[in-house]
C-alpha cells in the first residue's frame, strides 16, 4: 500500500528499525519546556538521518497528570508544520491526533493540506485520548471515546479519500460535497495504544500499531499478538513503533537502569538494547530526551555519530 511513500519507506521495513525524535528536544524532565533552539536541532537530528519528529496533542495543562502535560506547548499540527517547513527529508508523527477531541471534517482539512504542502512527511499517529482535562474542557464525554474515535475515524476517512462521499453522521452531514485539498495517496495512520478497542479491531483497521515503551520481553508479547491479529485478517507486513525516554550516560559501557518509560545507559548497551528490539519486530523507535541528564544537543550528537548508523534510514 505504501511501497512509493517517501517517509514510510525510510521508516518501516520488516526485520528493520529506524529511529527517531521526540519533540521536545531537551531535558525538561518534570519542567515546563523552554523550547528553545528546537528549529536546529531538528535540522541537526535531520542531518543525521533520524527519520521522525514525533509531536503531542495537548490541549491543557492539567497538574494532577503527573507530567507537564503540555506536549510541546505548542499545537501540535501547527508546530509540526513549521518544523516541516525548517527541514529536509525528516517525517512530522502524530503522536497522536486525539480523534475525540477534533472534529473530524476539521482533522480531514488540516492533515491534507499538511499532505499538500509537504507530500509524503506526514505519518499520522490517531488515539482515543486520555487526559480527562482536555475533555471536560471541550464537552466531550470522556468514557464513550472510544465510540467516538471510531466514528470519528470513519467519517475523516471518507473525506480524505472518497470523492463527494456521503456521510450521515452524529458529527454532521456531508452530500453533494467534497473536500479540497484531497490526498494523492493515503496517509499511513497508525493506532496508538488500543484506543478503547481491541486487538481484532486493530488488526482489522490499523496501517501499523505504536504502543507504549515496555521492556523487550513484555514488548514482544504484544508486538506477537498484533501480527497474529494482522495474520488473522489476510493483512501482509504492518509496522510496530514505540517510544523511549532516554537518559544516556558520558560512559558508554554503563549498564541499563530501568528509569520512568525508559533506561539510564550507555551508547554500547544502548546499541545491544535496540538491536533487542529490532530482533523482535520493533520497526522504529523514537527517543524522548526529557527525563535526561545532559544536553540534548549533546545526546542527539552522541546518538548520530555512534548509534544511529547502526540503524539509518532505509532509503
Amino acid at each position: 500500500m505504501f511501497n512509493n511513500h517517501k517517509s514510510y519507506n525510510r521508516m518501516y521495513r520488516e526485520g528493520e528499525l529506524t529511529l527517531g525524535l521526540h519533540i521536545p528536544l531537551e531535558n525538561f524532565k518534570m519542567r515546563t519546556p523552554t523550547l528553545e533552539r528546537q528549529v536546529e536541532l531538528s535540522q541537526k537530528a535531520d542531518d543525521y538521518g533520524f527519520t521522525a519528529l514525533w509531536l503531542r496533542d495537548v490541549l491543557l495543562k492539567d497538574p494532577n497528570f503527573l507530567d507537564p502535560a503540555v506536549g510541546q506547548i505548542y499545537d501540535m499540527l501547527i508546530y509540526g508544520t513549521h518544523l516541516l517547513g525548517q527541514t529536509k527529508n525528516i517525517a512530522l508523527g502524530t503522536s497522536s491526533l486525539v480523534l475525540p477531541l477534533r472534529h473530524p471534517l476539521r482533522s480531514a482539512k488540516e492533515v491534507a493540506t499538511i499532505e499538500a504542502l509537504f507530500p509524503e512527511r506526514l505519518i499520522l499517529g490517531i488515539s482515543s485520548g486520555d487526559r480527562r482535562a482536555d475533555f471536560k474542557g471541550l464537552g466531550v464525554d470522556h468514557p464513550t471515546r472510544g465510540d467516538q474515535f471510531k466514528e470519528s475515524l470513519r467519517v475523516m476517512e471518507q473525506a480524505l479519500y472518497n470523492n463527494y462521499p456521503t456521510i450521515d453522521s452524529p458529527y454532521g452531514e456531508v452530500e453533494q460535497a467534497t473536500l479540497v485539498p484531497r490526498p494523492k495517496k493515503r496517509i499511513p495512520t497508525m493506532i496508538t495504544g488500543f484506543a478503547q478497542q481491541d486487538m481484532d479491531w486493530l488488526g482489522a483497521n490499523g496501517d501499523g500499531w505504536m504502543y507504549y515503551p515496555q521492556a523487550p520481553f513484555a514488548q514482544q508479547q504484544v508486538l506477537d499478538a498484533w501480527r497474529a491479529s494482522g495474520e488473522a485478517h489476510g493483512r501482509s507486513f504492518r509496522p510496530f513503533s514505540m517510544p523511549m525516554h532516554l537518559d544516556l550516560t558520558l560512559d558508554p559501557d554503563e549498564p541499563p537502569t530501568p528509569i520512568r518509560l525508559g533506561f539510564r545507559l550507555g551508547r554500547n548497551h544502548l546499541i545491544k538494547l535496540l538491536e533487542a528490539y529490532r530482533a523482535i519486530g520493533v520497526n522504529h523507535l523514537f527517543f524522548a530526551l526529557f527525563d535526561g541528564e545532559r544536553p540534548a544537543e549533546e545526546v542527539i550528537d552522541e546518538l548520530g555519530e555512534y548509534v544511529l548508523p547502526h540503524f539509518p534510514p532505509l532509503v
